[in-house]
Order: structure tokens, then C-alpha cells, then sequence
């Protein structure tokens, strides 16, 4: 068996703005595994996420340039792939894949059925994100996901009234997600305040790394908390168990590429099950050969929650595939088709 990289810049059809970071572009890293007779390939993608994902530039670039070493001390490799979730994504990806026979199928899945997913709007003025948001509804979305935590606090309420003087909470489903904007002396009064208008939940509110406070929060919300961030970096099962433990939160968001690949979001659904927290999946804007593992992946739980895997659209050059976001629902085309030329090449 061999393996090779090869390196993609992903381009925003229009900035992705957050309360953190604005994106207008992003690395991937396209692992791909050679079977031994160089007949059958796997597909993995590395897709992290700088700034957000503990792993830096140039470490990546130097695991994967070293990656066949890596590979061959079983020590340096675990130690490699705890520290650098994005890679053991690209791995578990890749390796699954080539089991498959090299069918872009490391889940066995049922993909006639159709997954529900939030449509996404990102921060922008308020007008804008308004009007995206009638678009969406349009489209036929019945769970719209709002980044907040940009605009000024007040302009944002004013948003949500406005939306919610057009549709109504049987109508519509809201999500918010602050990424960790709110600062710990203001948090559960904007909540209070948020909770006017009928929200499903909210992710991050405070930044990770504050368990009490986010225990604190969690305890007194008017709006289920869901955690993203604090879930980063965390790969021990103890570890793991301390903090559902000390903060529990209503729900994880589990992005496979930033929380232990689909073996590390396993055991965070493992545990969070047995603890009654809900929980769903979401992109960490991988292109969609990322986008396709956690959909397959996806397909293999029983989930009625709507996901965040609508993020295929997002970019000018993705790479062409089945998977197609609309009416609310992520289905996989069998009409159209793959194009990995330039991955292949």
C-alpha cells in the first residue's frame, strides 16, 4: 500500500463571516491510499480548520510530507493522529474507502434517503441576512441556523423580531450559533433576551475553556446549549466523561474533522446518549469529499435532528459530485456523477 497527498485552495463563492474570522478561502489536503497493486484508491480528506483547529500550517504540512515515516512508527502515528484530528479524518476516510473498493463508500449507507439539514446564514448586515433567510425558507427549509455574535447585539434582536413577525415558531425552527462571542458577564442576559423569540438553541455561547461558567449557563438558559468548541482537543474518554459531567449541555455539535474523526465522535455519541444529551452532525466546510464521510457516516445512525451538511454550495471550485442541498434535505443524486480528475491526476 502507498499513499500521496494532493493539495486543493477551496475558494468562497462570498466571504464566510463569523464572530471569530472572516474566510474567503481554505486548505485541503486530499489523502489518497494506493492498494498494493495500484488497482483500487481510497479518498480521505484533511480539512482543517486555522485558528479554530489546534493543529497549525506547519505542522500538517510537516506530518504529511513525513507521513509515510509516520506511519511506520506505530507510536509517533497515534501520537500524530490524536494531536491532529483533521488527519485521522483523512485517514479514516481514506482507509474505509479503499475497503470499499474505491467507491467513494466508507459507510455502507441507504443513500436514496434524504437527510435533514439546516440552511445556513452567515453573518452579513441585517437586511442581507434576512433576506437569504426568506430565500432559504423558500427553498424550503424549515430550520434556519443564524451566526450572531458579529453585529451589534440590539441590531441583532431587531433580525430575529423581524423574522419572526414572517414566520412563525411552527413555521419555522431557529438555531443561533455565537462561537463563542458572548463574554460571561453579559451571557445569560443576552439569552434571556434571545429567548423572546422561540429559538431551538444555541451553540457556544461563551468561549471553550470556561466549564463553570458554561455549567453555570447551562443550568439557568431559557434556550437549550449546545457545545462545539469545548469539544475541541478533548480525545480521552475520562476527559470526555469529566466535562459532559460538569457541564451538561443539551446538545454536541460533532464535527468529525476537528473531534476525533467519525471514531472520536462515535464515543462522544456514546456518551452523550447514555447521558440524555442530543446531539447532530456538521461540515467543518470540507469540500465534498469530506462532506460525503460524514453524509454516509450520517446515514448509518438514526437521526431526526436536521444536520449542518448543506455546505457543499459554498464554494467556486468543489469538486463535482451526487450530493445535492435543497428543500431542506441532503440527497445523493444518482443521475450525476464524480469528477476527481484533479485529484487523481
Amino acid at each position: 500500500m502507498s499513499f500521496r497527498f494532493h493539495h486543493h485552495t477551496l475558494f468562497f463563492k462570498k466571504p464566510a463571516v463569523t464572530s471569530r474570522d472572516v474566510l474567503q478561502e481554505r486548505d485541503v489536503y486530499y489523502l489518497i491510499a494506493h492498494s498494493a497493486d495500484n488497482h483500487v484508491h481510497g479518498l480521505g480528506e484533511c480539512a482543517p480548520l486555522w485558528g479554530l483547529s489546534p493543529e497549525t500550517k506547519p505542522e500538517v504540512e510537516r506530518a504529511i510530507s513525513h507521513w509515510t515515516t509516520i506511519l511506520e512508527n506505530e507510536g509517533e502515528m497515534q501520537a500524530v493522529l490524536t494531536r491532529i484530528s483533521s488527519l485521522r479524518f483523512a485517514l479514516e476516510c481514506a482507509m474505509r474507502d479503499l475497503a470499499s473498493g474505491g467507491k467513494l463508500a466508507p459507510f455502507e449507507a441507504d443513500v436514496s434517503r434524504p437527510i435533514p439539514i439546516n440552511g445556513l446564514i452567515w453573518m452579513s448586515d441585517a437586511q442581507s441576512m434576512l433576506e437569504e433567510c426568506r430565500l432559504k425558507v423558500k427553498d424550503g427549509f424549515s430550520t434556519i441556523k443564524f451566526k450572531v455574535g458579529a453585529l451589534d447585539f440590539e441590531e441583532e434582536l431587531q433580525l430575529l423580531q423581524r423574522v419572526r413577525t414572517e414566520f412563525s415558531g411552527a413555521d419555522l425552527e431557529i438555531r443561533l450559533d455565537a462561537n463563542g462571542a458572548f463574554s460571561s458577564a453579559d451571557a445569560l442576559e443576552k439569552l434571556d433576551r434571545l429567548s423572546s423569540y422561540r429559538i431551538h438553541s444555541i451553540e457556544q455561547p461563551i468561549q471553550a475553556g470556561n466549564l463553570e461558567e458554561m455549567a453555570r449557563l447551562v443550568e439557568k438558559t431559557p434556550i437549550p446549549i449546545a457545545l462545539d468548541e469545548e469539544l475541541i482537543g478533548v480525545h480521552d474518554i475520562r476527559a470526555k466523561e469529566s466535562l459532559l459531567n460538569a457541564i451538561q449541555p443539551h446538545y454536541l455539535i460533532l464535527k468529525p474533522s476537528l473531534h476525533g474523526a467519525f471514531s472520536g465522535c462515535d464515543e462522544w455519541i456514546r456518551l452523550a446518549e447514555a447521558r440524555g444529551i442530543g446531539w447532530w452532525a456538521t461540515s467543518a466546510l470540507e469540500s465534498n469529499i469530506g462532506l460525503n464521510a460524514i453524509a454516509r457516516w450520517i446515514l448509518t445512525k438514526n437521526v431526526s435532528l436536521p444536520q449542518g451538511l448543506g455546505t457543499g454550495s459554498l464554494f467556486t471550485n468543489n469538486i463535482p459530485s451526487p450530493w445535492v442541498a435543497a428543500a431542506g434535505y441532503l440527497r445523493y443524486e444518482q443521475s450525476l456523477h464524480w469528477d476527481l480528475k484533479h485529484i487523481l491526476k
